[in-house]
């Protein structure tokens, strides 16, 4: 995990390409919030991996197999630690994020519902805003129909968007013991007032690769954007439905002022 000098560069770099006076007081104000979270999350992350060890070793799993569990457990939270603190997530539901639900695929509730009792992840529709939220435990997902589908959100403030993370659940926590709901291709775009979308990129989940996955946009926008579309082209084979355990926008805002007055 770099260190408060490096990743502050890449704040700046991210969050403050055209510094203003007004911006660097805000920044500054932000990055000691950053200092105070990455340690809080730090320490969070050091009771993790104690408990995972101690799970392990009331499982007598001992060795290089126990090692390399904890090492692979660090790894991911300290990926997920620098997605956390230094790349602010602008689709939040508690920051005020929204889903426009007339431009959202309608969600997925199910094909026989009788049949659900077995295995009750989708026993009813869950709603689009679920994405909006930190939780990723199994079935936590918003699903829609099929292997293509599209949402809308509606961000707090008009942002520069700089990348997107896709979350989804491993294999090793889903119930049924494979992921083929996850998305696979998919595109994003910034849609203006008009409605009028631009391309940001063309990016693919990998499913065999980290439940979080973050892509940065593929051409520097012209100008900022409220609403984000993310539009699901394919899927990892499920045929019934696609599921979307979170999705994050980050990027810099146009005019910081404005939402400090909500703060």
């Amino acid at each position: 995990m770099g260190t408060l000098s490096s990743d502050g560069q890449l704040l700046d770099k991210i969050c403050f390409p055209f510094a203003s006076r007004t911006s660097l007081v805000w920044r500054d104000q932000k990055r000691q919030e950053l200092q105070e979270k990455e340690a809080h999350v730090s320490a969070v992350v050091e009771q993790f991996v104690q408990a995972v060890s101690k799970v392990l070793e009331d499982n007598h799993i001992q060795g290089e197999k126990r090692e390399n569990i904890l090492h692979f457990t660090r790894n991911a939270f300290e990926k997920a630690l620098k997605i956390y603190t230094w790349m602010p997530d602008w689709a939040l539901k508690s920051l005020g994020a929204t889903i426009d639900v007339q431009r959202t695929s309608k969600s997925y509730g199910g094909k026989d519902a009788k049949k659900w009792w077995i295995f009750p992840l989708f026993s009813f529709a869950k709603y689009p805003e679920t994405i909006l939220q930190p939780s990723i435990s199994p079935g936590d997902c918003w699903a829609f129909q099929g292997s293509q589908g599209h949402v809308v959100i509606r961000l707090p403030v008009k942002i520069w968007p700089a990348a997107f993370t896709i979350w989804h659940i491993s294999r090793t926590v889903s119930p049924s013991g494979e992921v083929s709901s996850a998305p696979r291709e998919f595109a994003v775009s910034g849609v203006d007032e008009d409605k009028m979308e631009t391309l940001l990129g063309l990016f693919t989940y990998n499913v065999d690769g980290m439940i979080a996955q973050t892509f940065h946009v593929q051409k520097k926008p012209p100008k900022t954007f409220r609403h984000i579309r993310l539009e699901v082209r394919s899927n990892w084979g499920n045929p019934e439905y696609t599921c979307i355990y979170r999705v994050q926008v980050h990027g810099w805002i146009e005019k910081p002022q404005e939402f400090l007055k909500h703060e």
